[in-house]
């Protein structure tokens, strides 16, 4: 290995490493390294059995799998459709604005959506119009719909970027299958089920390995900019948790110890599926 690599690795491999020392601490930004206090495993204790931390956890979960499982099928099932449409001119225009929203920041989007939600926006003036509700209903105020909402924001701005993947994937698929499909009788959903999706499956596979990987990466600009003290139950996740302590209250020690909980978990969560993959006999990332 040259020199100048290992020093590369050390320097941005090892050295931010460093910081995780904090954890184990009760870390004071005015003291040097050898005045701090040394206090183990304290602050991991605290966080595994204070109720707001694992409130934080619930809501980072319970938002990540939901927009999971919910932006695989989108994107699946608009990559699908996409891949139907014949005339070339009606895909790169149906295509080009579906992926149009993940170019915008999220403090535009969460404004669209707030825009949207509210009492008088567009979302209640048309469930009133198609008389689906009687009154409109405050969104953002009740916790119940916080979680569906934060859902329907990501998928809005990411399908459509999302389904770049699976149309290379479909365009790499050998047209001598659909021939032989053809052959078969086989119908256009037929096809879909025992042609393209076979054939996409080994990049699904891959990139449900890395989103599991990212499983408590629910987000904290959408959740951040949404969320307010009446739906602040269901809105926190992990990384407003640590802005919280780690800025608004000092508390770097604890900040740390929760960002180091989440790496753990998602490295461990990676390696889990990875190796599911691999006795499976799917396709895999190491």
């Amino acid at each position: 290995m040259s020199v100048p690599l290992l020093a590369y690795i050390i320097i941005f491999a090892y050295v931010p490493v460093w910081g995780w020392t904090m954890a184990f601490q009760d870390y004071k930004p005015a003291r040097s390294f050898s005045q701090q206090t040394w206090v183990g495993f304290k602050h991991f204790q605290f966080l595994f059995t204070d109720d707001n931390f694992l409130r934080v956890l619930r809501n980072t979960l319970a938002m990540s799998i939901i927009n999971m499982i919910l932006g695989f099928v989108t994107a699946i099932v608009l990559a699908l459709l996409l891949n139907e449409i014949k005339k070339v001119m009606w895909k790169r225009t149906v295509q080009t604005i579906s992926y149009l929203p993940h170019f915008l920041s999220w403090i535009i989007v969460t404004g669209i959506v707030a825009t949207s939600l509210a009492s008088d926006g567009i979302i209640n003036d048309i469930l009133m119009r198609l008389h689906l509700i009687n009154e409109p209903i405050l969104w953002l105020t009740e916790g119940k719909y916080f979680w569906g909402v934060v859902a329907s924001s990501h998928i809005w701005k990411e399908v459509g970027w999302s389904t770049i993947i699976y149309l290379a994937a479909m365009a790499s698929i050998d047209p001598a299958q659909y021939e032989a499909a053809d052959i078969d009788g086989a119908n256009r959903y037929q096809k879909m089920w025992n042609v393209t999706l076979p054939g996409i499956k080994p990049t699904i596979v891959i990139l449900l390995i890395m989103s599991i990987g990212h499983i408590l990466e629910a987000g904290f600009e959408v959740q951040y900019l949404l969320g307010n003290g009446l739906v602040v139950d269901w809105a926190e996740t992990i990384d407003i948790f640590v802005l919280k302590y780690g800025i608004a209250q000092g508390n770097y020690s604890l900040a740390t110890a929760g960002g180091i909980f989440k790496t753990v978990v998602s490295i461990t969560m990676l390696l889990v599926a990875n190796w599911t993959a691999k006795r499976l006999g799917e396709e895999r990332l190491l």
